[in-house]
């Protein structure tokens, strides 16, 4: 193999890994900043483990008891949880 085609190769391969790992990288950040979010807010859930993003700063969020809460952000720029 030429060493031109050889170095296209391995950086498609570096690449595809890389990009692999930090699509999975980014869904676990928001999960634990809402967990500590509702946590902070003294409501019951122990750990969010879905979300689904509805807008900007606006997501549902599943937690491991079954409770779900839409948070958000409202017009004065404070955090809101509601039950949904």
């Amino acid at each position: 193999m030429k060493k031109s085609t050889l170095s296209w190769f391995l950086i498609i391969i570096v690449t595809m890994l890389f990009s692999g790992v930090l699509q999975a990288a980014e869904g676990v950040p928001i999960t634990k900043d809402l967990t500590a979010v509702i946590a902070l807010l003294g409501l019951p859930c122990g750990k969010v483990v879905s979300v689904v993003k509805k807008g900007d700063n606006d997501h549902i969020a599943t937690c491991e008891n079954g409770n779900r809460y839409r948070i958000f952000m409202n017009s004065d720029g404070r955090v809101i949880a509601e039950k949904q």
